[in-house]
């Protein structure tokens, strides 16, 4: 049997995880959609500014109807609280067909860290 830390790292074998250095280039640097895939209440309570939000339990199912995810090839940088949710969409999303898919290594956990006020955080 595998566990969910196993499917983790397998997932994380087949992405491309990045850092909050790298993913604020990215930002900064390109044309690229961020996708919280926490949880509704974990949204609600902050995420980076801009970001569209589907649940890593619902995003197959609705991934294809957000017009934000119409382009299979624009970056997409996922993210959940600490990294695990967002390997395993980030894979999925490349299983779907999206070519140019980033996990958040750390998540929004990351992100936010060591900032009093935290930078492209929306409440």
């Amino acid at each position: 049997m595998t566990s969910a830390m196993q499917l983790i790292q397998q997932a994380k074998t087949k992405i491309r995880c990045i850092d909050r250095s790298e993913a604020k280039e990215l930002m900064k640097h390109g044309d690229i959609t961020l996708l919280d895939v926490r949880e509704k209440v974990e949204n609600d309570a902050g995420h980076i500014e801009g970001s569209e939000h589907i649940s890593r339990g619902v995003l197959e199912m609705r991934i294809e109807n957000n017009p934000a995810f119409t382009d299979r090839d624009k970056a997409i940088l996922v993210y959940c609280k600490s990294g695990g949710r967002s390997a395993l969409a980030a894979a999925t999303l490349q299983e779907m067909g999206f070519s140019n898919v980033y996990s958040l290594e750390g998540g929004f956990d990351a992100w936010s860290k060591d900032q009093a006020i935290p930078e492209g955080i929306v409440d």
